[in-house]
């Protein structure tokens, strides 16, 4: 098939929301595909990561990376095939990751290679989805986060909360491989139980289980206190968890979920003077700070996959069109493992 022939359909920033997206941010575009120039890649998407950070991109305003803009494809991560190439790194046929937006087809012009993050990937370490949790983004987030940030050291209690998620997954486990005690904080029953019986943890606290779960779940299961904290949550489990840290605990905060839909106020942490307390440290985590690094961690946790010490649960949708309903299963605590959405058969 003519590469002219095909069609790229993507989802752009129509508008920025306020609390959570609807189809009104939304518009669905259609465009011609084109050979790549010289030193250029052309990439056909086959599967999405979908993150929590997108919310936050959307927002105007400075962060640790410019917001999208209106009308641009959305950012997204993901996986592809290179189905056309004039770059003698990349070959018709090769398997890569890559910022690769809301869309069917991704041109990568050679200068744009580097930001884009396009790198091959070895479907031999692990599978497509798994590229997009353990071995991708979320992956990196979680080792990074855990060992050059928490710094875990053997026999110490470790407490990640979005447990089931993709970060969490890989914190916890991270953590019990390195002999640390290990708590999850989760939405649901089920989630908690597949967090204590599939991944290892020691315990799993379900803070949909009434008011004052994770207050009493902390007293039982953490009885000597927390030394790490692994944050993806915020809010009020970010302060219950402050009141029980011990003396130089490090807290990694690595995101927000429950605020990032406020349309009032970010709520800041309440019980912050527990750090000056306990003389304990809190530091932020964002992941391309460490990119140099990571086929390090990569190599490390592809040889945890192989020998069955990590697990690697994705939840996968199929369908770009979803993609605006799909997102929002983050925010309702819908998904069960890292969400994945398909875009194309490999």
């Amino acid at each position: 098939m003519s590469l002219t022939s095909l069609v790229n359909h993507q989802i752009r920033l129509a508008s920025r929301p306020v609390g959570l997206p609807n189809d009104s941010n939304w518009s669905h575009t259609t465009e011609g595909v084109t050979e790549p120039a010289e030193g250029g890649v052309l990439v056909k998407t086959l599967a999405l990561s979908l993150d929590p950070a997108m919310r936050g991109w959307m927002n105007e305003g400075k962060s640790y990376i410019p917001p999208v803009g209106i009308g641009e494809v959305m950012r997204a991560g993901g996986v592809g095939k290179v189905i056309a190439s004039k770059n003698p790194k990349f070959a018709v046929g090769d398997h890569v990751s890559a910022g690769l937006g809301v869309q069917e087809y991704m041109l990568i012009p050679e200068g744009e290679i580097k930001r884009s993050g396009l790198v091959k990937i070895d479907l031999r370490a692990g599978t497509l989805t798994q590229w997009l949790n353990v071995l991708g983004m979320p992956g990196m987030t979680g080792y990074f986060g855990l060992m050059d940030v928490g710094m875990p050291q053997v026999g110490e209690t470790v407490v990640v909360s979005g447990a089931a998620g993709a970060v969490g997954q890989t914190v916890g486990q991270m953590a019990k491989i390195k002999g640390c005690r290990v708590v999850g904080i989760a939405g649901g029953a089920a989630k908690c139980d597949w967090v204590v019986k599939e991944l290892g943890f020691d315990a799993c606290i379900d803070y949909k289980a009434g008011p004052g779960a994770v207050r009493d779940g902390l007293k039982a299961h953490c009885p000597k206190g927390v030394d790490v904290y692994f944050d993806n949550v915020g809010g009020e489990i970010l302060d219950t968890v402050l009141a029980r840290i011990n003396r130089k605990a490090r807290i990694i905060i690595c995101g927000a979920i429950s605020q990032y839909n406020n349309t009032t106020p970010v709520q800041g942490p309440k019980n912050y003077l527990s750090l000056l307390v306990n003389r304990a440290r809190m530091e932020g985590i964002v992941v391309f700070d460490y990119a140099d690094r990571y086929h390090l961690a990569v190599a490390e946790m592809a040889g945890y996959l192989k020998d069955g010490r990590m697990k690697s649960k994705e939840d996968v949708v199929t369908g770009l069109n979803t993609f605006p309903d799909t997102l929002l299963k983050l925010f309702k605590g819908e998904n069960f493992g890292k969400l994945v959405l398909q875009v194309a058969a490999d």
